[in-house]
């Protein structure tokens, strides 16, 4: 059963294999997704972090497709993405 941040997987996993980063708003992320992000995630930068703990659905999504969260900033509404070597 595909998760509600399989859409973020599948856009991170198709971008070019160049691109080693991504900048993308909440609303962006959004437009992505089809779907809302949970309160949490304009609340508190643990949302986004959950590096070492894979079990999140969210982490897994972006984890899965060979990236890591860079940076985010709650206040501006946006998170960064490094891709994984």
């Amino acid at each position: 059963m595909p998760s509600k941040y399989t859409p973020l997987e599948e856009y991170l996993r198709e971008l070019p294999s160049t691109q080693s980063e991504v900048h993308l708003t909440f609303g962006q992320i959004e437009t992505i997704l089809k779907s809302k992000l949970p309160e949490s995630a304009y609340e508190d930068d643990r949302w986004w972090n959950h590096a070492t703990e894979g079990n999140h659905r969210n982490t897994r999504a972006w984890t899965k497709a060979g990236w890591q969260v860079r940076e985010v900033d709650v206040k501006k509404k946006q998170a960064g993405f490094k891709r994984v070597k």
